[in-house]
């Protein structure tokens, strides 16, 4: 059952894959099934969605790639943050806390 917003989701999307790939380089399809997992439910990516935002971050300079051959013998093209991509990531995090701590103080909720 998916209950994030598409919206919530969509503001998000840099942020998820840079925290991917925080713990090392990856590929798309890996990316997507990574996010997928630890959303346990919340949202569902598909494959497709992930390329038009590594292409985003590249041209940003937040990641970079390299062609790699698989263990398959496949070539994939394999994303690593940069270090303004570490920067950024840190730096939405940030964001995302202030904004968190915004919404709890507004709203009157206490979360766990």
């Amino acid at each position: 059952m998916n209950w994030a917003s598409k919206e919530l989701v969509g503001a998000s999307t840099a942020m998820l894959v840079l925290g991917v790939l925080k713990q090392g380089a990856s590929y798309g399809y890996d990316i997507v099934r990574q996010i997928n997992e630890q959303a346990e439910g919340a949202f569902t990516w598909q494959e497709g969605t992930i390329y038009p935002i590594l292409h985003k971050l590249e041209k940003k300079g937040l990641v970079q790639c390299r062609w790699q051959e698989s263990p398959t013998g496949r070539r994939r093209k394999y994303y690593s943050l940069t270090v303004e991509g570490r920067a950024a990531l840190q730096d939405g995090v940030r964001q995302w806390e202030l904004f968190d701590q915004l919404m709890i103080r507004l709203a009157g909720v206490n979360h766990a």
